[in-house]
């Protein structure tokens, strides 16, 4: 299909509200991608980039190249994300410490919805697609739970770092930066980020480069020889997710990032949550989480001083949440 150009304007919109998405912790931008519709011809894109490109390029021109690379769709995405990513990275930051069950709820809306968008593509229902929708819940479930490791600034280990990362964010309900968290990579990548070090930047990016170009050919074959199977497990994945996302949480431990000691939450204070300790102490950079558990707002609000649980704007942002997976699928399928 010949694209114009305001096509490829809305495939950069659907680009920026990826890198939002990849920037928050507990939230894929593959969801956002799988939602907007173009989920799939961004993995078959990616899976092409091979070899052959340079002897097109080499053989018969640029524009042969360019055509073949898929190079506009490629160029109007990546503008998209880099430029929602690094701006809203700084953002999410401000929002997470800030306002965390705000940002939380809306995004916990768009979770809900896209659980419906993305399973009403599987064609057939049957015992594997049960199966592969369970074991994918399970999975994601189980990814949610695991305890985030120490910062670590190692130029090797942010290389491997990208690379798994970089496979997590094109991965429905998988969230790359959340995996960033678990492995001990989100604060160093932000603080990069924020700082301008290019160094880590581009070590980290060309993780990214290897395990996007590796990981993409694994998910075409996948789609191409289990489309529906695939697309249960991926919807298993955004339900698994949806337990990271839950906007109230009850920290259980801590990492005192000075001394590197873990240990109870319970031993430094009498709350019951980090984020509503850290905002009394204004001092967001010396703890951070180490394991939390999804408890009920009223739960959230004993444990925390009588703290208000903002329940009534939550509602409302989990209900923004879901009508904006509405208005991007309602896009994507305009401009298929």
């Amino acid at each position: 299909m010949q694209r114009r150009f305001k096509h490829y304007f809305t495939i950069t919109l659907k680009g920026i509200a990826m890198g939002a998405a990849d920037a928050v912790p507990g939230v894929s931008g593959g969801t956002i991608a799988l939602i907007s519709g173009i989920y799939e011809e961004l993995i078959f894109t990616i899976s092409n980039v091979n070899f052959s490109l340079l002897k097109t390029l080499r053989k018969d021109g640029f524009p042969a190249f360019w055509k073949q690379l898929n190079g506009s769709f490629l160029l109007a995405l990546l503008i998209g994300i880099l430029t929602s990513f690094v701006t809203f990275m700084r953002l999410a930051k401000y929002l997470i410490e800030q306002h965390p069950i705000l940002i939380w709820s809306f995004f916990f809306g768009l979770i809900i919805a896209s659980i419906f968008f993305v399973g009403k593509q599987i064609n057939k229902w049957n015992l594997v697609s049960i199966l592969a929708l369970i074991i994918g819940t399970f999975i994601a479930y189980y990814i949610t739970t695991l305890p985030s490791m120490a910062n670590n600034s190692n130029p090797l280990f942010l290389f491997i770092a990208g690379a798994i990362a970089i496979c997590a964010m094109i991965l429905p309900g998988i969230s790359g930066s959340f995996i960033l968290v678990i492995l001990g990579a989100y604060k160093t990548l932000s603080d990069a980020i924020y700082d301008w070090d290019f160094k880590r930047i581009t070590i980290f990016g060309i993780g990214a480069i290897v395990g996007l170009l590796s990981f993409s050919r694994v998910l075409k074959w996948l789609f191409k020889n289990y489309h529906n199977t695939t697309l249960a497990v991926l919807t298993g994945f955004i339900i698994g997710s949806l337990n990271k996302i839950w906007p109230w949480k009850k920290t259980l431990t801590i990492l005192n990032e000075t001394t590197g000691e873990t240990l109870p939450f319970s031993s430094i204070s009498e709350l019951g949550t980090l984020s509503v300790y850290q905002q009394q102490l204004h001092n967001f950079d010396s703890i951070k989480v180490i394991t939390e558990e999804s408890v009920s707002p009223f739960v959230y609000s004993s444990i925390n001083n009588q703290v208000d649980s903002q329940l009534n704007i939550a509602i409302a942002l989990i209900i923004a949440g879901f009508l904006t997976i509405f208005i991007l699928e309602k896009i994507g399928n305009k401009n298929q």
